[in-house]
């Protein structure tokens, strides 16, 4: 309920359809014990009128409108919207013709009624969507639990506006009373009965249950006193046994039902996001760019030097391949190997810059207490981050980094200098996508046991990054 909006057109559609599908059983089962439309007539219009609505109703809500939202034509939408309605009022008004212009003003007054709710819900709905939905809100709790009771206020609002044509007491009374209170019960039992015994406080569950018990018993207990109908107590007997023996059982069984599917579902889309978040990631690492300055820096070293410093970078370079190529593939890596990695990158990026008088660096990788396995690929981004966006050929630039773990966890503090003088195009991609691809990696691998911040001015790029591998 927070985390996505609910699909509130299949929500609303089926709704609906139970409405009108009781509506017309409640008339078809009562056709005979009571008349509408004029003394000694059959109610038939109370069947076919509903029908008329109901069908009108999906044309414009399953049909019309997910066309033009997919379209965004509003001709059609005009035209088969009218003719649409009209088509409905001019069925519904052959049943009414021969009778007196009474029952005929009250079919009017429906339609109008009817066409103003649904416009008036269908206008609601893109302004609740406007003022609740992020980035306004953090996510779509408000929106989705708002939308449900505006939704119930138009359906009770349509009940009342066709009490005089074809809405009968039976239905007032199951969609206003009846069954408002099994989806409280239902609620209830949710939060604080089948939620407290899934957490393991059956006690808690168990006291929730008797309280449910006492307060509808005695609810039929006052009713009875005032009303002097001492067999009212006995349908407040029964009603407990229904809430006992079948109402809570059986929304425990959906409830388990639901967690079961969704939780099969959110093991499916992460293992899903895990393989592309892991593929992209790989991809943004062999970056042709970086290895063709490397070996160009390589190249350079080899002409002004005897090839043994070009011999250990050609070295480390061809660790860093094959940890990318294979070791990148796992699920977990020692913690050892990641860090060999990052050394052998700074080593590498130090050929490259190290002789720049401008350039200030102080790394500091204490890996005594390092131990553990690890998901591979996580500390790189962020220094590979400071050495693209954080060093300038002409203006002063720092790289300072300390690398540390402590007590089965790994912190890293990174800072790095920032240039104005880049365009804004590559200051907006400052973080670039290893940073991003990092993120979702650690929400998917380390959910709550990791710890992110990058905080950026006009100077300073600073990272605090920790996560427990323990």
């Amino acid at each position: 309920m927070k985390t996505k909006s609910f699909d509130f057109r299949q929500i609303e559609w089926w709704i609906t359809t139970l409405l009108f599908v009781s509506i017309v059983l409640f008339n078809l089962t009562s056709i005979n014990s009571y008349r509408w439309l004029s003394s000694g007539s059959p109610s038939y219009a109370k069947i076919f009128i509903p029908t008329a609505l109901y069908v009108t109703f999906y044309i414009f809500h399953m049909r019309l409108i997910p066309n033009y939202l997919r379209t965004k034509k509003i001709w059609p939408l005009l035209g088969f919207g009218f003719l649409t309605l009209g088509l409905g009022f001019l069925f519904s008004s052959i049943l009414t013709i021969s009778l007196n212009s009474s029952s005929f003003e009250n079919l009017f007054q429906l339609y109008l009624g009817v066409i103003f709710l649904y416009i008036s819900h269908q206008i609601g709905s893109l302004v609740l969507k406007g003022m609740f939905t992020p980035p306004r809100f953090s996510n779509y709790f408000f929106y989705n639990l708002t939308r449900l009771i505006i939704t119930f206020i138009v359906m009770i609002f349509f009940l009342f506006l066709g009490q005089k044509t074809i809405v009968g007491d039976a239905v007032l009374i199951v969609f206003l009373i009846f069954l408002p209170v099994i989806l409280g019960i239902v609620t209830y039992n949710f939060f604080l009965i089948y939620g407290k015994r899934k957490a393991g406080k059956k006690r808690q569950a168990n006291w929730f249950t008797a309280i449910l018990l006492i307060a509808v018993f005695m609810t039929f207990v006052i009713i009875s006193a005032a009303n002097n109908a001492e067999e009212l107590i006995l349908i407040g007997f029964l009603i407990n046994g229904i809430i006992l023996l079948i109402i809570i059982p059986l929304s425990n069984l959906i409830f388990k039902k639901y967690e079961s599917m969704t939780g099969q579902i959110l093991n499916l889309t992460t293992e899903v996001n895990q393989g592309n978040a892991n593929l992209d990631f790989l991809r943004s690492q062999i970056n042709p760019h970086f290895l063709f300055n490397a070996l160009n820096t390589l190249y350079a070293s080899a002409l002004l030097e005897n090839a043994e410093k070009t011999s250990d970078g050609i070295q480390k370079l061809g660790d860093m391949m094959r940890f990318m190529l294979h070791e990148n593939q796992q699920a977990k890596i020692p913690l050892s190997r990641e860090i060999d990695y990052l050394r052998n990158y700074i080593d590498l990026q130090m050929l490259r810059f190290g002789s720049q008088s401008n350039l200030e660096v102080d790394f500091q990788i204490n890996d005594d207490s390092c131990q553990g396995m690890i998901a591979p690929m996580l500390l790189i981004p962020f220094l590979e981050n400071a050495f693209k966006h954080g060093i300038s050929a002409k203006e002063k630039s720092w790289i300072r980094m300390n690398l540390r773990c402590i007590s089965g966890s790994v912190h890293l503090d990174l800072v790095n200098s920032v240039h104005s003088s880049k365009s804004k195009e590559k200051s907006e991609e400052s973080s670039g996508i290893g940073l991003d691809n990092v993120k979702k990696r650690l929400n998917l691998v380390y959910p709550n046991r990791h710890q992110l911040n990058i905080i950026s001015n006009d100077t300073d790029f600073f990272v605090h990054f920790s996560v427990q591998i323990h």
